[in-house]
């Protein structure tokens, strides 16, 4: 009777309430702008009209409080004010582990940064200059004759000497070369463009026999210009070959023309200088020579200069090696460069120990500032590591090294703010996406295990709408809350589709509205849809 009695008062009384749905707003600002404060206060005051929550502000002046002066910190004041007066909780940004730009901007020597070993010099008139007589070419640079490359696809046109691609809707579009090269080698490649009402995106990658692409830099090609000279560089690593392509691979329409392709070697561009990349270099005879003494202090005084400190040019004239020794003498360099990834990201090392010195005056500024109750990992899209000697010599693997990374991160915010919460994106300890075994851009090795540095009480931010139920099960499985990343500039009403996959799943916390493009026409939309699939 008593079990009869308990079944049905479980019927008659009401379900229990499911956990309100937290509602996020990114924002990525400047607040030394007093205007860009004045919009974050308008998008919190539409928020809370909307039923918002929380804001991730994200500002890479957070890595900089330091430096700023009382005009900063007015507008953060005036930003906090209005977050508390419409009940939406500001949850800071910072950690760059991955876009590490404004963390670099406080030391550029921190970068990571991949070998290149006993690249052989020669001086001529008080400089050390490469020997490139076993440097490859570009025969079929002018693009004055087909037959000088290797292959290339029908809707390339070779005319006047150059090579043009007109309308190629659907297609490939791309003129090759086979190159021998050395290994472990810095090569710098250029090419004359010009473009006439062009949309599309041309590229040149250097891409080995095995493994992931060797260079990834957006060229900034305009949709309509005259011929200019663009670049890109790569380190041929283990190879001993490249193929070498100029080309577009998701069609196009107006037209491009390319001309003048060159390739050469070079040495002691975007070369930073730290224990964990050291500079040797030494004579024929196996003679170690001093650096100050037998040849001037060597500084790449443009890396992470242009066009302001912490920014990574894809290329810029290098440093030379000045010296006193005899002409003719014969030098061999070893030392490292940093690679720059689509629109100059740049990766710090996290294996020098200065990186956690930055890291932790960081979190120490920023909850003096905003005193939140918690904040967000920046790790994303680690795409540059396990290169340097600080990173190799620690026997670790990728995967390994990261997850140490985010440990140590997790216990500086304990240290700062012991009752806070933590977040993270997904990305990089999500077997289903970025923390993958092989072939990840720039990075040497196994990613994978990098989430063995979360503890289960980090708050994951998954953002792969392509895996996302499994990514969302990986981070259930292991007892992670989670708040789904679930706009990316797409249809608002997408967000069904994350919760959808939700369903059944414990943990999950909130959704929020992340947009890389400053567009928030959707904001009420995302909202509503996110109500509905509820």
């Amino acid at each position: 009777m008593k079990r009869i009695l308990l079944v049905l008062l479980a019927f008659a009384l009401p379900a229990m309430p499911a956990e309100k749905l937290e509602k996020w707003i990114y924002k990525s600002t400047n607040l030394l702008v007093p205007k860009n404060a004045d919009e974050v206060i308008a998008l919190l005051e539409r928020g809370r009209a909307a039923g918002y929550t929380h804001m991730l502000l994200a500002d890479s002046k957070f890595s900089r409080l330091g430096e700023l002066d009382e005009r900063y910190f007015k507008n953060a004041a005036r930003v906090k004010d209005a977050a508390v007066k419409t009940g939406i909780e500001i949850v800071p940004a910072l950690f760059s582990i991955g876009y590490s730009n404004d963390l670099l901007g406080r030391d550029v020597n921190l970068v990571e940064a991949l070998p290149v070993r006993d690249v052989p010099m020669i001086v001529k008139e008080g400089v050390a200059v490469v020997d490139d007589k076993d440097a490859p070419t570009l025969p079929g640079g002018s693009f004055d004759d087909r037959k000088k490359w290797s292959w290339a696809d029908e809707s390339v046109i070779f005319e006047n000497g150059t090579a043009r691609v007109t309308d190629a809707r659907g297609v490939n579009s791309r003129v090759s070369r086979r190159l021998n090269v050395q290994p472990w080698r810095q090569y710098h490649v250029s090419v004359r463009i010009k473009t006439k009402d062009f949309q599309g995106e041309p590229e040149i990658k250097a891409l080995p026999e095995k493994g992931a692409q060797l260079c990834w830099s957006n060229l900034g090609v305009k949709p309509t210009q005259d011929w200019q000279v663009h670049h890109t560089v790569f380190n041929s690593q283990e190879n001993k070959s490249v193929n070498l392509y100029f080309g577009i691979w998701s069609g196009c329409s107006g037209s491009l023309w390319w001309d003048d392709a060159r390739i050469e070697e070079v040495a002691f561009m975007n070369m930073p200088r730290r224990d964990g990349c050291p500079l040797s270099v030494r004579t024929a005879d196996g003679k170690a020579l001093v650096e100050g003494s037998d040849f001037e202090q060597l500084r790449d005084t443009l890396m992470g200069m242009k066009p302001w400190q912490g920014e990574f040019d894809v290329w810029h004239e290098p440093a030379m090696l000045r010296t006193k020794l005899p002409d003719g003498t014969r030098l061999f360099a070893s030392y490292h460069h940093t690679q720059t990834i689509y629109d100059g990201q740049a990766m710090i090392c996290p294996s020098e120990p200065k990186t956690y010195e930055l890291l932790r005056d960081q979190a120490q500024r920023v909850h003096k500032l905003w005193g939140a109750k918690g904040y967000m990992m920046s790790h994303d899209e680690v795409r540059l590591l396990n290169h340097c000697d600080a990173c190799r010599k620690r026997g670790l693997t990728p995967g390994q090294i990261l997850a140490d990374n985010v440990k140590r991160c997790i216990g500086i915010l304990r240290e700062v703010n012991p009752d806070g919460r933590i977040h993270v994106w997904s990305d990089m300890f999500d077997p289903n996406h970025n923390a993958v075994a092989k072939d990840y851009y720039l990075v040497n090795g196994d990613l994978s295990g990098s989430w063995a540095g979360l503890d289960k009480d980090v708050i994951i931010l998954p953002w792969h709408y392509g895996k996302r139920e499994e990514s969302m099960k990986f981070f259930a499985g292991r007892g992670h809350r989670q708040v789904l990343a679930g706009y990316y500039d797409a249809k608002p009403e997408r967000i069904r589709d994350w919760l959808a996959a939700a369903r059944g799943l414990d943990g999950v916390a909130g959704v929020m509205y992340t947009t890389w493009k400053n567009n928030y026409a959707d904001l009420e939309a995302f909202a509503k849809a996110a109500d509905a699939a509820r």
